[in-house]
């Protein structure tokens, strides 16, 4: 998360969407039932904040690699409606929270997973039960990156790409992914100045290529940036763009920091950078306003700025980062209840 300045002049909010994409799923559906009798595999002991396997079997790598699960998230404007919550994923209760207090459906459910963290199984099933697709943002916080590319983490990717296989398999239900989120700025150990662009991008790929490998085609790979401010030297994402084959939707993480901004001076650069890139579908992937900048105003401007660009929605951080972005008010809960009304949920 930045605190960095949007740049002015946006440009003009786009008049098309793209279209659904249909969803498959695979012949993995089949194969969970059979499943009862295999060890959890062992990892190296983990680096950072990670949280334990959520259960206690798990599928053995390889068991997808023939048998692909593919599950395509469907496409629409205005529709997909995210929160992450302070207490996740040891719990979904702080989703359900957030839900009740906003009488909103919200159908992604976002949590931060540490290198070498298994796919949160638990978190991810009440997520599907409560109609939310998990999205998992990987950190690989003091990774070294040619070691991802030389394939020094390959048993880790594949044990959590069989993972996610799996949950699909059992559940029909796709996932979201993103790995290194914000790269195109400095604050994080695989962010800008720290790590090459042309390394990251070929860590990305490598990483795709191992889940592709494993059958877990159920994942939409979340490109995830930070919005540009020259000023304070966040550049342009360009340089870590991996390319069309290995990413599925593209994220844009910006926060409204002081009362002047809108969503068009506060995203609209990024967006047209974007574009510049690729047509795949954005969403606004980790977003805030406190209640310093008018929170009430900009919430109503955040649903309204989704719609005019014809983006897919947003995931509001309800935590503390540089400033304090949890729903403080009834008017900030009014506006969001009002806002989410205005979304329509995504049909394949």
């Amino acid at each position: 998360m930045t605190t960095s300045q949007p740049e002015s002049s946006p440009p003009s909010p786009p008049r098309r969407t793209r279209g659904f994409r249909a969803v498959v799923i695979g012949v993995g559906l089949v194969i969970v039932a059979t499943l009862v009798t295999v060890g959890v595999l062992q990892v190296a002991k983990p680096i950072g904040t990670t949280q334990p396997s959520a259960y206690g079997i798990a599928p053995p790598i390889g068991t997808f690699s023939h048998h692909p699960v593919v599950i395509a998230l469907p496409v629409h404007q205005a529709s997909y409606l995210g929160a992450f919550a302070k207490g996740v994923p040891n719990s979904y209760a702080p989703i359900k929270s957030f839900a009740d207090a906003t009488r909103a459906h919200l159908n992604v459910a976002l949590y931060y997973s540490g290198w070498y963290e298994r796919f949160q199984n638990s978190f991810a099933t009440e997520a599907k039960d409560n109609g939310a697709v998990p999205f998992i943002q990987i950190d690989p916080t003091g990774i070294r990156f040619q070691g991802i590319v030389d394939g020094d983490f390959d048993n880790y990717l594949k044990s959590i790409a069989t993972d996610v296989a799996s949950y699909g398999a059992r559940t029909g239900q796709g996932v979201i992914i993103g790995f290194g989120h914000e790269m195109n700025g400095r604050w994080f150990s695989w962010g800008y100045e720290h790590v090459a662009p042309t390394l990251f991008v070929a860590a990305w790929r490598h990483i795709v290529n191992v889940f592709r490998q494993q059958g877990a085609d159920d994942v939409t790979w979340l490109w995830t940036v930070n919005i540009i401010d020259r000023r304070n030297k966040i550049p342009s994402p360009r340089p870590w763009w991996p390319g069309n084959s290995y990413v599925t939707w593209v994220g844009i993480d910006g926060y409204y920091l002081r009362p002047s901004w809108s969503f068009a001076s506060l995203f609209g650069p990024t967006i047209s950078a974007v574009r510049e890139l690729t047509l795949d579908p954005i969403l606004v992937s980790e977003t805030g306003a406190s209640a310093a900048v008018d929170q009430p105003a900009k919430i109503t401007d955040l649903f309204a700025g989704v719609r005019a660009y014809g983006l897919l929605g947003f995931v509001w951080f309800d935590g503390k980062g540089v400033q304090n972005w949890t729903l403080s008010s009834r008017a900030a809960l009014v506006a969001f209840r009002r806002g989410a009304k205005t979304f329509d949920e995504p049909t394949s």
